[in-house]
This record gives C-alpha cells, structure tokens and sequence, in this order.
C-alpha cells in the first residue's frame, strides 16, 4: 500500500482513538462552529462532535480512491497521480488538524481559531495549487469549466493560473496571522476571487483558440 494512503489511514485511526480514549473528559455539548470573530456560536451532541469529523474522513478518503477509477479520463489522472496521492494524505490531515484543534478547545485550553486554521488552511491551498499545475484534463480534479474541458492548452493555461493563484492565496493567509480580526472575510474574498476569475480566464482563452484555428 502507498505511504500516502497508510499516512491518511493512521491520521483517522488516530482521531478515532483520541474521540475514544478523551470521550469521559469532554463536555457535552461540544463546541462545533465558530463565527468570524473566534467565537464559538454553534454546539453539538458529544457523541455526534467526536465521531462526525473521522467518519467524515473515511468517506472522503473513499471517494478519493475511487475518483481514479471511475474517471473516463483516468489515464489522464495517472500522470500526476503522485501529487493526487500526496493531497490526499495532506486532505485527511488537515480534517484531523481540524478535528484536534475542536478536542483541545472543549478540553479548556483556549486559543484563536482563526489563527489556529491558518497555517494549515494555507498549506492547503498550496497543495491545491501545486496538484492544478500539474493536472491533466480529467473530470474530476483541477479546475474543469466547459472550456477547460474542451481543450488541452486551454485546460493547461488555465489550471496553471489557478495554481498561481491560489499558492499566492497560501503566502496571504500565513500573513493574515497578523490580522486575525478580518481573517475570515478575507478568507472568504480570497476563495471567491479563485473560484471566478479561472472560469472567466478559461473562456476567453477558449475563444482565442478559437479564432486562430
């Protein structure tokens, strides 16, 4: 078995375990959700906080192994398939981050949030952006508009600008520790921006393959 898959398969073994072992300790309800501010706005039943997030997991990590299978492009997939495996571990990690950082905070210790998800939120994008740049046209992973999809330059051009960007996004986000305060709105900018401006690109560089031919 890959290391990427025994290193995803150890992180939800581990959350399972410390749900178990820390489950008389923890209050009930848990804290699940936190607003803008770091504040916790949201709670849960403790039987459904502490299983929820690595059942979570097992079925993302699930459907991450099966995309390469179903895919009709999957030979596509197969050429950057390291990278894929590689941000499959680092998915499955950073939802166990996520999963400890909730324990540690209904366990009484007390810390931003905001800042908490940071570093691990800007990895993420990194990773994002490095597994765009090195996708190949498939349906599944990488930016996939009408136009991308119908072309391999312009799903090159386009996926490798969104690699870019959202490597840029990580650099911001490690710098919003700074800032916490409006850490989430801009966030949230961010991810818009990422989400818009590669369809938009993709068109008109579909049309400019279009006129040449």
């Amino acid at each position: 078995m890959k290391i990427q898959y025994l290193l995803s398969i150890a992180f939800i073994l581990l959350s399972f375990a410390a749900g178990i072992y820390l489950y008389p300790q923890l209050p009930d309800p848990m804290p699940s959700h936190w607003n803008a501010s770091g504040e916790v706005d949201g709670y849960m039943a403790k039987d459904t906080a502490l299983f929820l997030m690595p059942c979570i997991s097992i079925f993302i990590f699930g459907l991450f192994l099966l995309i390469p299978k179903i895919d009709p492009l999957k030979k596509n997939i197969e050429k950057f398939r390291s990278y894929y495996d590689w941000f499959i571990a680092f998915m499955i990690a950073f939802l166990a981050y996520m999963y400890f950082a909730t324990i540690a905070w209904a366990l009484g210790y007390r810390f931003s949030m905001n800042v908490a998800i940071l570093p691990p939120m800007a990895l993420l994008f990194y990773f994002i952006g490095m597994l765009c740049e090195n996708s190949k046209r498939n349906w599944f992973i990488g930016i996939r508009t009408p136009w991308t999809m119908s072309s391999d330059k312009v799903w090159e051009k386009t996926n490798r600008l969104g690699g870019k960007i959202f490597r840029a996004m990580a650099v911001i986000l490690l710098l919003l520790i700074f800032i916490p305060s409006n850490s989430i709105i801009i966030l949230i900018a961010l991810v818009a921006v990422a989400a818009v401006y590669p369809i938009v690109y993709s068109y008109f560089e579909y049309q400019k393959e279009i006129k040449k031919k």
